[in-house]
């Protein structure tokens, strides 16, 4: 299930943040694109604030993988670094282990990912719009159906 909405504040980020967060469960995996400053951190912000993290979430870029520990761990994993240099990262005990994962920069080490997972890719059509493509199949075509319904464009 694919559906493009458009984002045109930060509160709308933070309203579509809380919707996912709705919808969470151990295993949740979140693919995140976009140019850099679209909004993929400020998204992860969003979500760790819904998710009762009350960590200074910031970019993963130069430590690949950031842990907010609680009852349902956030691993916010940043694989910009990783393009054409292969996996030598062990990351699959945080995509695949007992928390949520949000993988920015998804499409590098898209071979390793499950075809299920949530996929948002944002683009910045502006200093206040952004066009996010949310996919989700599977399970997560759910999520999807959740923010059709209920994400205010």
């Amino acid at each position: 299930m694919e559906r493009k909405i458009y984002v045109h504040s930060l509160s709308e980020m933070d309203e579509l943040a809380n919707i996912i967060s709705e919808c969470i469960r151990p295993g949740l995996i979140i693919g995140l694109a976009g140019d850099l400053g679209s909004g993929k951190t400020t998204f992860t912000k969003f979500l760790a604030k819904h998710m009762g993290i009350d960590a200074n979430v910031n970019s993963p870029t130069f430590t690949i993988l950031k842990i907010y520990p609680r009852t349902l761990p956030l691993y916010h994993i940043d694989v910009y670094r990783l393009e054409n240099i292969g996996y030598d990262f062990e990351l699959d005990d945080f995509i695949y282990g007992d928390g949520v994962a949000v993988i920015e920069w998804y499409s590098y080490i898209k071979d390793m990912l499950p075809e299920e997972m949530l996929t948002m890719d944002i683009s910045m059509i502006n200093d206040d719009l952004r066009e996010i493509i949310i996919k989700g199949s599977g399970e997560y075509a759910k999520i999807v159906e959740t923010i059709s319904n209920r994400y205010r464009n």
